[in-house]
């Protein structure tokens, strides 16, 4: 039994192992791990405290996925709810669909009694401020100038030091069952209604018993364009070492042109237990932790140097 998580994960590591050792399933731990760190203020990728779109909306994005039965839920663009990953789920188990945005999302969330929250906090909405003066003085006291020309800000306030976040979480159970999940508010200050790769089954996650599971953070819309979690587990299955695969899938970003091109980082896990993370920027970690262990433990990525040089 182990659970694997990318380092912001560990206000919850602890939860997910516990499920574990109560006999609790892969798709249980991972969601259990994820509450926490959605819950959490201090961080201002994932949900509560994240930072807001562009228009000052906190959207959050979430999916699980049972590597099982392959099912798979997701939620996109979310907004006043606190737990994207639960609400993710119970797309999963409750619909037959695999994926819910916006204002049906919200609804679907409603009906099934989650609680609303504001989720912008004042921490938070002190940056995005910051950030609006900073990069578009002569805008950002116009209301109607500034609304007009968001695709313009989109450009201009996009910053890689920024969070551009996740959290991931990839469990294995007593019963050799794997499940993933990923939980994300998205790129700080994006254009409203973007999704990243983290609600996308096959880019942001995927989880399959047979082969593996694997799940992303980073600039999103690179694990989008090659399927970046998916092609972890489709070079296992093709019979690649787990190290491999995830260099391999890294080489594929490389094909990318892209002028916002940024940090991609994934975590992935073998039906055999055996784990390793990677990312494009030297000197990353992951964090992992066995139902034996007493505390979890920070491990490097595997350091997948781009082609080109980021910008």
């Amino acid at each position: 039994m182990i659970v694997v998580a990318s380092k912001n994960g560990r206000v919850g590591i602890a939860a997910a192992v516990d499920v574990l050792r109560r006999g609790g399933s892969a798709v249980d731990a991972v969601e259990a791990g994820i509450i926490p760190v959605e819950s959490n203020p201090e961080d201002h990728s994932v949900g509560y405290s994240g930072y807001p779109n562009l228009i000052g909306e906190v959207e959050l994005d979430a999916s699980i996925m049972d590597g099982l039965t392959l099912a798979a839920g997701a939620v996109g663009a979310i907004r006043g709810y606190e737990h994207p990953i639960s609400i993710a789920r119970k797309v999963m188990e409750e619909l037959p669909h695999c994926f819910l945005v916006g204002t049906g999302a919200e609804r679907f969330a409603k009906e099934l009694g989650f609680p609303t929250r504001d989720l912008l906090t004042e921490d938070a909405r002190r940056v995005w401020h910051q950030i609006l003066e900073e990069k578009a003085p002569e805008v950002y006291g116009q209301r109607m100038k500034y609304l007009d020309s968001i695709r313009r800000f989109v450009k201009i306030t996009a910053d890689p030091e920024k969070p551009n976040e996740t959290v991931n979480f990839l469990a294995q159970d007593v019963k050799g069952n794997i499940a993933c999940g990923v939980s994300t508010s998205g790129w700080a200050w994006k254009y409203p209604g973007r999704l990243g790769d983290s609600p996308v089954i096959g880019a942001g996650n995927y989880a399959d018993n047979r082969y593996g599971a694997a799940a992303c953070t980073g600039r999103g819309e690179m694990a989008i364009r090659c399927a970046t979690a998916r092609s972890i587990v489709l070079y296992m299955k093709m019979g690649l070492a787990l190290a491999e695969a995830g260099r391999e899938a890294f080489r594929d970003l490389d094909a990318l042109v892209d002028p916002f091109a940024g940090s991609m980082n994934a975590v992935a896990l073998a039906p055999d237990g055996s784990h390793a993370a990677f990312s494009n920027m030297p000197e990353a970690t992951y964090i992992y932790m066995t139902a034996e262990m007493g505390e979890p433990v920070e491990a490097a990525r595997i350091f997948v140097p781009p082609a080109k040089p980021l910008p």
